[in-house]
């Protein structure tokens, strides 16, 4: 039984598609790329922003992190609102809550955005643990975000196998994986096809109920 239950957010408990590739958009247009088709950009949903503007459109260090400035210019009056919990997400998390589970967030997003998402769809109480990128990038990649999670919980290598992580990308699964986690993905959210599976997530929800029934009755 996994007693100890690790949630992405983008992708996985909401999608933020719309204020993500918005948020994208704008920051492109600050470095003179006219991009006017947000489906375009959906790549950029899960994994580090900075890494992503490099590895999409070329740019060094210092201009990715110049997009990145832009991009955090629009997202917390707009972008962070244009999102949308999926449907059965919260009445999952109250039953895994009422398991008995322990419930962390363990995202990408700098945490003072992901708190305010959770606080936005009345979800925030759910979690034992939050954790997210930090504003200086030294902790954005999702293996320091998932480390900081176990590190909270207290979790030893003794206890990992009760521990999984839920994810729609495989920076969640390779996240995981550098800690000694398995990951549970979810096709709802933004992967290319085959990519949960290559990354080497142990199993592959279609749906909320679906990943539900799995985290609560797996033995």
């Amino acid at each position: 039984m996994y007693n100890y239950i690790l949630f992405d957010l983008d992708g996985t408990l909401t999608d933020p598609k719309e204020g993500i590739t918005k948020c994208v958009q704008y920051a492109l247009a600050a470095c003179g790329i006219d991009e006017p088709n947000l489906d375009n950009l959906l790549s950029f949903i899960g994994p580090p922003l900075v890494d992503e503007f490099m590895r999409v459109y070329g740019f060094s260090k210092e201009k990715a992190e110049f997009a990145l400035a832009k991009y955090r210019e629009r997202f917390p009056a707009k972008g962070l609102y244009e999102n949308k919990i999926y449907p059965g997400a919260a009445q999952m998390l109250a039953a895994l809550k009422q398991s008995g589970r322990k419930i962390a967030l363990a995202t990408s997003k700098p945490q003072p955005y992901a708190e305010k998402i959770l606080e936005h769809f009345k979800i925030k109480d759910y979690f034992d643990v939050i954790v997210g990128a930090t504003f200086d990038s030294k902790r954005n990649d999702k293996a320091d975000v998932v480390a900081e999670v176990l590190k909270q919980f207290g979790i030893t290598d003794a206890d990992k196998a009760s521990v999984i992580m839920v994810g729609d990308r495989k920076h969640d699964v390779l996240g995981a994986s550098k800690n000694g986690i398995k990951t549970v993905g979810l096709r709802l959210g933004y992967a290319e096809p085959g990519e949960l599976e290559e990354a080497g997530a142990i199993y592959i929800a279609d749906d909320i109920a679906d990943l539900e029934n799995y985290l609560l009755n797996t033995k």
